[in-house]
């Protein structure tokens, strides 16, 4: 288990890298680039501050509750489908590792897998989308994905989850599940 508050850092130094210095997760140890020149005291600052905000990202999303699901899901069906649509509920499980989300439009009800607390705030926005699109297109016919599309980062988040996908071996090569037009 990883501690929260200190995570584990990998730093790699580059001679192409000239100034800036980037942070970023990969699983949970945070990985710094900075450049090869830069004093190592210079750098602990700047590691420790990279860090520190990094942590503090990752642990608001982490909390994000199902009621936080429920006002983000109110918001974009207002600001997506002028908030016609009715759903029962919305939740976060834990047992949807083959798919991101997943909508019984019958009861209304809308499950997105847990792993979306580590990914990008819009690609669980386009996550919802989907599902809530699923609420009047229980298909993925050309009207659901009309509807779908409406979402401005529709392909960056649909590429965004092939990746991931296919990053952590979720799928064998190229087929239905490497499109997430399931959310496979």
């Amino acid at each position: 288990m990883r501690n929260a508050g200190n995570p584990q850092v990998r730093v790699t130094r580059s001679a192409r890298r000239k100034k800036t210095v980037a942070a970023r997760w990969d699983g949970d140890i945070v990985e710094i680039l900075a450049p090869a020149h830069m004093p190592e005291g210079e750098l602990r600052e700047v590691i420790d501050k990279l860090t520190s905000r990094l942590t503090k990202k990752r642990s608001r999303k982490e909390h994000l509750s199902d009621d936080d699901l429920t006002r983000r899901a109110r918001r974009l069906n207002r600001e997506y489908f002028g908030g016609r649509l009715r759903f029962e509920s919305i939740r976060f499980v834990t047992n949807q590792s083959q798919r991101f989300g997943s909508c019984t439009p019958a009861r209304g009800t809308i499950r997105l897998s847990d792993r979306l607390r580590r990914y990008p705030e819009w690609v669980l926005d386009y996550v919802i989308v989907h599902e809530l699109a699923h609420l009047i297109h229980a298909n993925h016919s050309a009207d659901f994905w009309a509807a779908v599309n409406v979402y401005p980062l529709t392909e960056r988040a649909r590429g965004f989850l092939i990746a991931v996908s296919l990053a952590e071996g979720e799928v064998d090569g190229v087929g239905e599940e490497a499109t997430p037009d399931d959310l496979r």
